[in-house]
């Protein structure tokens, strides 16, 4: 039976340093910031629009919400990035994407001052993470798997890495910063040969393919660890992750949970990186 890899413990764990660095700011006259701009009524926005504003809320750490219509112009939504560039009063900023259709998603992210991208979107940011230099910050989602494997004692110095997914949301970053802490990484996709073969060999699994339970009995070898990126919602309605977890959790040595896993510590990541932010704008 896997050893489970409890996102809770991660975040309340997360939390209380996070307490300790905001009541340092507090102290030197700096409340961190993040700013939220949200367009349209996507409903999985919504909600985690609200958890964040709980989380930055139980940190001490203030959160400003902009909303905008479906039919909000591109102009518009330049015009909010600038004034949050320009507001030394906010030091993170999450945008919600997808933006609609008629909008440049290029231009409206990357018009984002990279030290205020606090979920990695900017190619600025995406460069720092490639280079190993903190020009902005890396994606939440990526960080929040190293922050689980940090949390459960679990050595990648020298370990067989297999990411499942090469997005620039997920797969990529995340394998150079696997890379950059001397794992071995492996990444596979849609085009891969046999790739269950490729998984079996892994110490550690990293399954961000963004398809319900596809990763199953045939991936797995004894002993490994899993990280389940994804989050889906199943034929009854109930969420899951890319893994079959039934399937998984009698062979492997451990496990995250879906839900309760990485989406879970992600939010904290958010925070985190609000928070290393306004430090950086102290020590600058």
């Amino acid at each position: 039976m896997a050893k489970i890899l409890d996102g809770k413990q991660v975040v309340a764990a997360l939390n209380a340093q996070l307490r300790e660095r905001v009541c340092v700011l507090s102290d030197k006259g700096i409340v961190p910031t993040l700013a939220i701009v949200r367009v349209g009524e996507r409903s999985d926005d919504i909600a985690y629009e609200r958890g964040a504003g709980k989380r930055c809320e139980t940190i001490g750490v203030k959160t400003r919400n902009l909303y905008f219509p479906q039919d909000v112009t591109q102009q518009q939504l330049l015009d909010a990035i600038e004034e949050i560039n320009q507001d030394t009063g906010i030091h993170g900023c999450l945008l919600f994407r997808p933006l609609p259709g008629h909008i440049d998603d290029s231009a409206v992210r990357n018009a984002l001052c990279p030290k205020k991208d606090v979920d990695g979107i900017t190619d600025g940011s995406l460069a720092g993470v490639f280079a190993g230099v903190s020009t902005g910050f890396a994606p939440c989602t990526p960080s929040a798997c190293l922050e689980i494997l940090d949390f459960f004692g679990i050595e990648l110095k020298g370990k067989k890495v297999t990411v499942i997914g090469r997005s620039l949301v997920v797969g990529k970053p995340v394998a150079i910063m696997l890379l950059q802490r001397h794992a071995t990484v492996t990444i596979c996709h849609t085009r891969t040969v046999d790739m269950p073969s490729v998984c079996r060999t892994a110490d550690i699994l990293l399954v961000a393919a963004g398809r319900a339970g596809i990763v199953g009995s045939e991936y797995f070898s004894e002993g490994q660890i899993v990280i389940d990126v994804g989050i889906n919602v199943d034929e009854n309605g109930s969420l899951c992750g890319d893994v079959n977890f039934r399937e998984a959790e009698p062979v492997v040595g451990a496990i995250t949970p879906v839900p309760g896993g990485v989406g879970t510590v992600t939010t904290s990541v958010l925070v985190k990186h609000t928070v290393e932010a306004a430090e950086r704008l102290l020590e600058a």
